[in-house]
């Protein structure tokens, strides 16, 4: 069955400077968080986590750190929680549906985001919108990332930590050898599957490549 956006609802203002935004679909409600630009440079990022859903991110919820630096930029940003965490065509759907409500907004550069299971899922809604202007894979699984090398021409940064307990590195070296330029693939010694132990680093390599995806973009 298709995913079909019916409405968005607007909540109330979360702790973190975020907007509560309700996704109404056919086949139930998606969660998310709506960091808004005031003034919109049509770029927007969307960020999913593993597979157990959530809205903040790995290394200690850096989605929520770099969706309120990047707001002040001109990015939109939208944090979004699964309907059915785990069930790999269900949240590919409701990534595309966050993609559209980003569209309706008058974004049309959109970098996905995601860790672990996510990584897979932004793969495969990023080989799956016209929207997309790159894709980020951290700590990413293999299974859900056969679509990778329709990404081209966008940009794929794919980030795995070599001390990683849940899933090794040569997870992202296989994806990165499937996958067509323009690619990048960061390996950080010593970091683990959330990716704490590199969080500075990580915080500052994610900024850098996002905000250089805007300006070969524009």
């Amino acid at each position: 069955m298709a995913l079909q956006v019916d409405k968005t609802v607007d909540g109330v203002w979360d702790d973190d400077g975020s907007r509560v935004l309700d996704i109404h679909t056919n086949a139930g409600v998606i969660n998310c968080r709506l960091h808004k630009a005031e003034s919109g440079s049509g770029s927007g990022i969307v960020w999913v986590f593993g597979s157990g859903g959530g809205l903040g991110g790995p290394a200690g919820g850096m989605y929520i750190r770099l969706a309120k630096t990047l707001v002040d930029e001109g990015w939109t940003s939208l944090r979004l929680d699964y309907r059915s965490p785990g069930h790999l065509t269900s949240c590919v759907l409701d990534t595309l549906a966050g993609m559209h409500v980003l569209e309706e907004m008058g974004i049309r550069r959109i970098v996905l985001v995601g860790h672990s299971f996510g990584g897979a899922i932004a793969i495969s809604a990023g080989a799956a919108s016209l929207s997309t202007a790159g894709v980020v894979a951290m700590s990413s699984q293999t299974a859900g990332t056969g679509a990778v090398n329709k990404l081209s021409p966008n940009r794929l940064l794919l980030i795995h930590g070599t001390a990683d307990e849940v899933l090794p590195a040569s997870c992202a070296q296989d994806i990165y050898r499937r996958a067509l330029e323009p690619k990048k693939l960061l390996l950080y010694p010593g970091c683990r599957h959330g990716l704490d132990q590199c969080r500075d680093e990580l915080d500052s390599d994610l900024l850098t490549w996002i905000r250089n995806v805007a300006v070969s973009r524009a």
